[in-house]
């Protein structure tokens, strides 16, 4: 159904990994261009990548911790994506996918109509799926950002984690000014605007990691693969800094819809950036997704979300992500997307309380808790904390631990 797990590139590897190792040892990576090798599909009318790559079964198996190849870690660094599958445990994707098919509502049903932005009500934490939660910060997860941002798990921090449904529909009129926001044909951009009130750092500074998980699989869906830009190096043409090309930027309006997104921008914008514009629409590549599979990209990776069509069977399909972003700790200009995570405590029966008790050091650090040798914690703040959350089942020891052992030292000193 979907070609042979490969993303061999015109340069072999080999030669891309050396690339990167070369520009490593410079403290600088040099932003080399590699292209992907994409397969055609007369069907999607675009070129699209090679099925993901799957993790190595070493990793992968066994219930331990997958973790991204350096050919995928290098391609994401380089190229601005990574397409990899395998990477969280079916069952819990399984589990999150029934959810979404029941939460939402039917495809072809007039309250699917009704769903023609981004985002939902399903969002981290979620109260009615545990499953959803348990993606979110599942340890793969946490490790690929880790490896892909270079810095300890304890300092990534979760932004966003939603579960998003698409359907397929009409496309709405370009002269319909209640559809500006539909996003069944989105125009090509990056996603910072929203996420920061700043702009993205330099390209080798990378502040923040996004993904998409795909809960269905595009043959069944009817399409909607997510397209991306592969960045060729520091002089790519379409990627000229600053991003600032696009709706919802500087002087240009926000409209998400393509037809009247560029039909704005032609009217309004300079010839350059209608010129990369336009470079940018003839070298986007959509992924071809199967249920699991994960795209990774970043804030300043252009991108966009295309339509789907009807299923193989004729009947209205359904697109089912979870979008998760995850930053540094240190780039807190980066804005969290929800409202804060404590907002999720007093739910009935007490369900996030438990979530946190029962969550690693790692799960813990990644919503903001102080971990292990953080100066939040004394003897007081110790006891406090073990008093709200010990009911729960959570173990102090740990940060306990931590703190004697700070406190002996500075006795020692002394």
């Amino acid at each position: 159904r979907r070609p042979s797990a490969s993303m061999a590139s015109s340069a072999s590897t080999q030669q891309l990994l050396s690339l990167a190792k070369q520009a490593e040892a410079q403290a600088e990576l040099d932003g080399f261009a590699v292209p992907a090798s994409f397969r055609a599909d007369a069907s999607l009318l675009h070129a699209v990548p090679a099925a993901p790559v799957p993790l190595g079964a070493e990793d992968s198996g066994g219930g331990s911790t997958a973790r991204l190849t350096e050919e995928q870690e290098a391609q994401w660094r380089n190229e601005g994506y990574a397409f990899v599958g395998g990477l969280v445990p079916r069952d819990i994707v399984e589990d999150v996918a029934a959810y979404g098919r029941e939460h939402f509502p039917e495809p072809g049903s007039p309250e699917s109509v009704k769903f023609a932005d981004f985002g939902s009500d399903v969002n981290f934490p979620a109260k009615e799926c545990p499953a959803f939660n348990q993606l979110a910060l599942h340890p793969s997860v946490l490790t690929a950002v880790a490896t892909l941002l270079r810095c300890p798990v304890s300092d990534v921090r979760l932004t966003q984690a939603d579960l998003w449904p698409k359907y397929p529909r009409e496309l709405p009129h370009p002269d319909s000014k209640t559809s500006a926001s539909d996003n069944a044909d989105q125009r090509i951009h990056c996603d910072y605007p929203n996420h920061t009130l700043v702009h993205p750092s330099p390209w080798h500074r990378p502040d923040a990691v996004e993904i998409l998980l795909y809960l269905t699989d595009a043959d069944e869906s009817g399409g909607g693969g997510t397209a991306v830009v592969p960045r060729q190096g520091d002089d790519d043409p379409c990627y000229r800094w600053p991003r600032v090309h696009m709706p919802g930027v500087g002087p240009f309006e926000y409209i998400n819809q393509r037809s009247q997104a560029e039909t704005m921008m032609a009217e309004k914008a300079a010839q350059e950036t209608n010129d990369i514009r336009k470079l940018l629409y003839e070298r986007e590549q959509a992924v071809h997704y199967g249920v699991g599979d994960l795209l990774l990209y970043r804030h300043d990776t252009w991108h966009r979300g295309r339509p789907l069509v009807r299923g193989p069977d004729g009947q209205p399909g359904l697109r089912l992500v979870v979008n998760m972003t995850f930053r540094r700790a240190d780039a807190d200009w980066i804005c969290t997307l929800h409202r804060g995570w404590s907002w999720a405590m007093y739910g009935v029966g007490q369900p996030f309380e438990r979530f946190l008790a029962k969550a690693s050091l790692h799960q813990r650090a990644v919503l903001g808790f102080p971990q292990p040798g953080s100066r939040y914690w004394c003897d007081e703040t110790l006891e406090a904390v073990e008093a709200r959350y010990a009911c729960h089942g959570f173990d102090i020891t740990p940060y306990r631990e931590a703190w004697e052992s700070a406190k002996a030292k500075k006795q020692e000193q002394l």
